[in-house]
């Protein structure tokens, strides 16, 4: 019988990215998949990052 799985904690940070604990599978629109094993994670949500789907911290350079 499957147990309850803790929710995963989503933090939206206000013109940054989102933190969600890890570790984490991001599909892509065209079926790609990104994995992490990290603690937290931090996903692009600007689309600068030449690291897209995860934060490379370019949305700090926008002026």
């Amino acid at each position: 019988m499957p147990t309850p799985r803790e929710p995963r904690v989503v933090t939206v940070v206000p013109g940054g990215p989102v933190l969600v604990e890890g570790p984490v599978e991001v599909r892509l629109e065209d079926g790609t998949v990104v994995r992490s094993d990290r603690f937290v994670v931090a996903v692009c949500a600007c689309r600068r990052s030449k690291r897209y789907p995860l934060c490379d911290t370019s949305h700090r350079k926008r002026r």
